[in-house]
């Protein structure tokens, strides 16, 4: 016992005079661990919050769990997942989420591009353009929902059905007809985030070297050609990143959808996430509402990956 005590107090002492021999050492160790302290509350915050409940999908969505016949449940393996293939329905959702998504991808950017260059030729105004400009991004998906559905969309009484009689078109049934209905969401969730893109591609465009200009106007480059040639490739990571971030978002959203149609009229603006709502908690099927999550997140994951891939190959 006193041999071991004995070793342990030259061990500390060796300990000690290592450190105090060499005192930037002690330094980067006491950094390193002060670092670790403040960053592991957030990141186990982040482990409970997403990372737990991912695992936690993954593993139901391997289950029938049907509340509404609870004596059937039991592991299924990947049965479900053979269910979703053979789902004409969840074929539909695939579809309506993937023109959803791309539609109002290409129109947030082209729009977005062509405010900023707009901004960027105005002399006067360009801080008041911005702040209106950025107001649809500050307010929930929710209430932006309902206020298109009542004041904008409503038949008859709605801006857009009045605008639509004013100009000969009639009164139209905007969110009655399956077409008109998901015309609607496309230009609701374009209308909200379109602002995002403004400001990221403003940001870039106002960062672009004004020599590049001049000698092109040298060169007697039409503006066409200066856009095409300049603009363009300059802001072309802009771009790209705003694509990849409204791609993510548009692939998983649902506030803004669920508060006008519900996914109606029938199927006609059912996208993915909001199949996997109903079928997790309207028809309590929470297991295979799991995998539809789960081929959700696949899907995302792999469009992502494949943007970025594109972005590093380019």
């Amino acid at each position: 016992m006193s041999s071991s005590l004995a070793a342990d107090v030259l061990l500390a002492g060796s300990i000690a005079s290592a450190v105090r021999s060499d005192p930037a050492r002690a330094m980067a160790v006491r950094e390193r661990r002060f670092a670790a302290a403040l960053v592991a509350p957030a990141l186990l915050a982040l482990l409970a919050t997403t990372t737990f409940p991912l695992l936690y999908l993954v593993w139901t969505s391997a289950f029938r769990m049907d509340l509404a016949m609870p004596f059937a449940d039991g592991f299924v393996g990947a049965d479900n997942y053979r269910e979703l293939l053979r789902d004409s329905r969840f074929w539909a959702s695939l579809g309506v989420s993937l023109i959803y998504t791309g539609s109002t991808v290409v129109l947030q950017v082209a729009i977005g591009l062509s405010l900023a260059l707009l901004v960027m030729g105005m002399r006067r105004g360009q801080g008041l353009f911005r702040i209106v400009a950025i107001l649809p991004v500050v307010l929930s998906p929710a209430v932006v929902g309902m206020v298109w559905r009542t004041f904008m969309l409503a038949p008859e009484f709605g801006i857009i059905d009045y605008l639509a009689i004013t100009a000969g078109l009639g009164s139209r049934n905007w969110l009655g007809d399956p077409t008109l209905a998901l015309v609607s969401v496309v230009a609701i969730h374009t209308w909200q985030w379109t602002p995002f893109a403004f400001m990221v591609l403003l940001a870039s465009l106002a960062a672009l070297p004004d020599d590049l200009y001049e000698a092109a106007r040298i060169d007697r480059a039409t503006a066409w050609q200066r856009f095409r040639r300049i603009t363009l490739p300059l802001i072309r990571p802009a771009i790209v990143m705003v694509v990849i971030m409204r791609t993510m978002v548009a692939l998983t959203a649902f506030a803004a959808i669920f508060t006008v149609t519900g996914g109606g009229p029938g199927t006609a603006t059912e996208i993915l996430n909001l199949y996997a709502y109903r079928k997790s908690f309207t028809e309590l099927s929470i297991g295979y509402g799991s995998a539809l999550a789960v081929a959700l997140l696949i899907l995302t994951v792999l469009i992502s990956g494949m943007l970025f891939a594109i972005r590093r190959a380019r």
